[in-house]
């Protein structure tokens, strides 16, 4: 009983000073308390009017914010009679200087509810919502009295180090994904394929573990986000499955491309390159023209265990497999992913 009351009492003292120990930059303490709170019945908002929830999450920001990932998306999330809410607004690079704000929310996907309803709208003058250019990386959202600046983040100096890129590789552009993960998005000219590398000229948002099959490759322990060691760099070669089909933020970097970034129509030669058929089918972001969505770069496997990352490490090790062709060993293509067990385009090519 008295190991217990000294451990209630530390506790006890510990929620006491954690505002203070937040203050001083240390972890920020969360509680189930809180949690559970947050699921109480509470306020009447209609989850079914896009317009109310827009206008609802917009009174509830503070009068500015800071947009993180590279697509411009400012993630939001709430609890409405315990049912949790997921959604973002976005300034879209396509169209915000035409006074727009694009904004979208479902319900959270779980394993049970895995497809819910997803609400989306663009907004603009013609629906009360004011879009204010103030700077090139920086928008005034306003609508009924209540008006947001979103600072879009400007990594516009972020640049590879030297030696990080091989003398076939173009830096496409820095990538920030709602991870909290910094990435290089490189082109291959020669051999034609995408890479993410990750950006260690910042503290990494995560630690990394090596797997079972070969120190080569490495885990983090937060994000599942799975890496080759190739000379001095790491190179993303897997996302975990289920990150990626429920859509949380540890999905992978795919969605977060540097549209605020890319100079020119490189970006667009760069997709037309890697697949031909795109070709006067998609704008210098990679859109395309019938508004079916964006030319996908996902290169890296979506991974159940660990041990399916294995492959890439026979790839590399191959005696079929080039060494100037080991980059393709760290591409995964489309109809390769639909397979049980993928293989890297290296080894598929033959």
């Amino acid at each position: 009983m008295a190991v217990r009351a000294a451990a209630v009492a530390l506790a006890l003292l510990f929620c006491a000073g954690s505002a203070q120990a937040q203050d001083n930059g240390r972890p920020v303490l969360h509680t189930n308390e809180a949690d559970v709170g947050e699921l109480r019945p509470s306020g009447t908002l209609a989850t079914a009017d896009i317009v109310a929830v827009f206008s609802y999450v917009l009174n509830a920001l503070p009068e500015r914010v800071n947009v993180l990932p590279t697509e411009n998306y400012y993630y939001v999330r709430f609890v409405r009679d315990g049912v949790r809410y997921v959604g973002n607004i976005r300034l879209a690079a396509a169209d915000r200087d035409q006074g727009k704000v694009n904004f979208s929310y479902s319900e959270e996907p779980t394993d049970w509810n895995n497809e819910p309803e997803e609400r989306h709208d663009a907004f603009g003058a013609d629906k009360g919502v004011a879009v204010e250019k103030l700077a090139p990386l920086q928008y005034r959202v306003s609508l009924a009295g209540k008006s947001v600046t979103f600072a879009l983040n400007d990594l516009s100096k972020v640049r590879p180090p030297a030696g990080v890129l091989t003398a076939d590789e173009k830096f496409i552009g820095p990538v920030f994904d709602e991870s909290g993960m910094r990435f290089f998005l490189v082109f291959n000219t020669r051999l034609k394929v995408f890479h993410f590398v990750l950006d260690e000229t910042e503290p990494v948002a995560d630690v990394f573990f090596p797997s079972k099959t070969t120190t080569q490759i490495v885990i983090g322990k937060r994000t599942g986000f799975a890496f080759y060691i190739a000379g001095n760099r790491k190179i993303m070669i897997g996302a975990s499955e289920r990150q990626s089909r429920l859509n949380t933020y540890l999905d992978g970097p795919f969605d977060q491309l540097p549209e605020n970034f890319i100079a020119g129509d490189e970006l667009r030669d760069a997709m037309i390159a890697a697949e031909p058929g795109v070709n006067g089918h998609i704008d210098r972001l990679g859109n395309f023209d019938n508004g079916s969505g964006r030319f996908l770069i996902h290169p890296y496997m979506l991974y159940r265990e660990p041990g399916d990352l294995a492959v890439f490490q026979r790839c590399v090790t191959s005696r079929q497999v080039k060494a100037s062709d080991r980059p393709l060993c760290f591409v995964i293509d489309d109809q390769e992913a639909q397979r049980k067990n993928p293989r890297p385009r290296a080894l598929t090519r033959r």
